[in-house]
C-alpha cells in the first residue's frame, strides 16, 4: 500500500480563511456563508473577478499559515504512519498566482506543511521528499503514478477520474454534496480513513 493525498481542500481547509480574507477587503458583506465557494459565487455574481483570483493569491500565499487543518487530518495520519503506511503528497497549484502579488505558492504550502509538524519528528516526521507539488492536473496524475500510489484522497472528482482502476479512489466530501458517487469510495470525515483503508 502507498497512500496518496491532495492537499489544498483535502488536508488544509480554506472557508473562514477566505471569508475572514474577504471581509478584511470589504469585499463581502458578513452574512456571506463562512465558505469558500460561497465567497468565489458572490464576488463572480458582482462580476468581480479578477478581486476572487486576487484573493486566492492572498489566501494561498501570504496568509495560508492561517489556514485551519481539516478536524481529525492530524490523528488519522499519525495512525497510519504508525501502522507504517507509506505516504506523500501530490498536488497541483501554480507556482505564482495569475494576478497580484507574486507569491511562491509551492513554497507557502511547504510553509504551512511544515508549521503543522509534517516534518518534526515529534510530529509526522515526514519527510521533504514525500511532498509534491506540480503545475498542471496532468502533472500531478503522473506523479502519482510514478510513486506508484495504491489508493489516493481527492476533493476533486475529475482528478480520481484521470486515474487508472488499479487505483483505489477516495472522494474527500466534508459538505456530503458528491452522493452518490460511483468512482470510489466516499470519506466524509478524516477519522474515517482507517477503516477506507480497512486498517481497522
Amino acid at each position: 500500500m502507498r497512500l496518496g493525498l491532495d492537499f489544498d481542500n483535502t488536508l488544509i481547509s480554506y472557508d473562514e480563511l477566505f471569508y475572514q480574507a474577504a471581509l478584511d477587503k470589504l469585499l463581502i458583506p458578513e452574512v456571506i456563508a463562512r465558505q469558500k465557494n460561497a465567497v468565489r459565487d458572490y464576488l463572480r455574481q458582482k462580476g468581480m473577478e479578477d478581486e476572487w483570483t486576487r484573493l486566492q493569491g492572498e489566501v494561498y500565499g501570504r496568509r495560508i499559515l492561517d489556514a485551519e487543518p481539516f478536524e481529525g487530518m492530524h490523528a488519522a495520519l499519525g495512525m497510519l504512519a504508525q501502522r507504517g503506511v507509506p505516504m506523500c503528497i501530490v498536488s497541483h497549484k501554480t507556482r505564482t498566482p495569475y494576478i497580484g502579488e507574486p507569491w511562491d505558492l509551492h513554497a507557502a504550502a511547504a510553509g504551512w506543511l511544515a508549521e503543522q509538524g509534517f516534518y518534526d519528528p515529534e510530529g509526522l516526521g515526514w519527510a521533504e521528499n514525500q511532498v509534491f507539488f506540480e503545475e498542471t492536473k496532468e502533472a500531478k496524475v503522473a506523479r502519482i503514478l510514478a510513486l506508484g500510489c495504491t489508493h489516493y484522497v481527492d476533493d476533486l472528482p475529475e482528478i480520481l477520474a484521470m486515474l487508472p482502476e488499479s487505483i483505489e479512489k477516495i472522494l474527500f466530501d466534508p459538505a456530503k454534496k458528491s452522493e452518490p458517487y460511483t468512482g470510489g469510495k466516499l470519506m466524509f470525515s478524516w477519522q474515517e480513513l482507517p477503516r477506507l483503508l480497512e486498517l481497522t
